[in-house]
């Protein structure tokens, strides 16, 4: 499969690229997609972002040669991106549970994330129910606040969010949907990580969608006439993860569809209850290059 085979020459590259600056552009390009694409994908196919990746490989070769050849911690980090000794010491001491200067001393024990390649598995052939459907541009209304990014289990401050869905929230957001379906949105965007830090977070808003000018003071995310790929799951919140995790490892590698730039949306129908709970996943998505120009 040359998506499988394109994102493996693109980790290739990144691994002989540690010691250097990450460049974005040419790793998308051996990966023939989108910078935007292979992160998101790499993302939800490793369950960590790109960066944290690159970071953990560099903290686990910079264990290594601590312990293998007398070094300066300084050198070391400076070899590995990282221009301050003490967050160096900080990122070392998050992966390894031991300051750097300690790796030689007796009974110290340093932790190694592997280099990471992606390969096909054949899993439990559940089926995907999807469709393609180009939308005009609409708001989504409702609360917007900045969370940790999680891409497995729940998400407790989703769950948070929820609590502040008042009686006069949920009211305002009634009176604004006239975008159909009708029920509730969801919308991750703007995913911020940065370069040897832990954690990635994103914009999350929970709402309702509208074609309105007056938002009543809610939170706002104004979203583009776009071609959606559309997901259907019957099924508790866990369902659904699994379902999005399906789409990274499942559906894109094997469809003519690639990554668009653009808020990922999970709209639930509310008016379904218990097992038949409908809820579906939007991504944004464009035809990939080759399957434009043979189209």
């Amino acid at each position: 499969m040359d998506l499988l085979k394109n994102m493996n020459d693109a980790l290739a590259y990144i691994e002989k690229s540690l010691e250097n600056d990450l460049d974005m552009a040419e790793v998308a390009k051996i990966a023939r997609c989108s910078e935007f694409h292979f992160k998101k994908m790499f993302s939800y196919l490793a369950g960590i972002t790109l960066l944290e990746y690159v970071r953990r490989r560099r903290l686990t070769m910079a264990g290594l040669e601590l312990m293998s050849q007398p070094r300066k911690v300084i050198d070391v980090a400076v070899k590995y991106g990282y221009h301050s000794p003490d967050s160096f010491a900080k990122a070392f001491y998050q992966l390894h549970g031991i300051n750097p200067s300690e790796v030689n001393k007796s009974g110290k024990s340093l932790k190694s994330f592997p280099r990471m390649t992606f390969q096909l598995t054949i899993s439990g052939g559940s089926e995907l129910n999807y469709r393609i459907e180009n939308k005009e541009a609409f708001t989504i209304a409702g609360i917007k606040e900045r969370i940790p990014l999680v891409y497995k289990g729940e998400n407790p401050a989703i769950t948070e969010m929820l609590t502040k869905i008042t009686g006069d929230v949920y009211s305002k957001l009634k009176s604004l949907a006239n975008v159909e379906p009708l029920g509730g949105y969801s919308a991750s965007f703007n995913i911020w990580e940065r370069e040897n830090e832990e954690k990635a977070e994103l914009d999350h808003l929970i709402g309702t969608a509208t074609t309105k000018n007056d938002l009543l003071d809610l939170d706002s995310l104004h979203v583009a006439a776009s071609t959606w790929a559309i997901f259907t799951v019957f099924g508790i919140p866990a369902d659904i993860q699994e379902v999005w995790g399906q789409i990274y490892a499942e559906w894109f590698p094997s469809s003519n569809y690639q990554l668009a730039e653009g808020p990922e949306i999970l709209f639930t129908d509310r008016n379904s209850i218990g097992p038949n709970y409908k809820s579906e996943i939007w991504i944004p998505v464009e035809k990939k290059e080759s399957a434009t120009q043979s189209s």
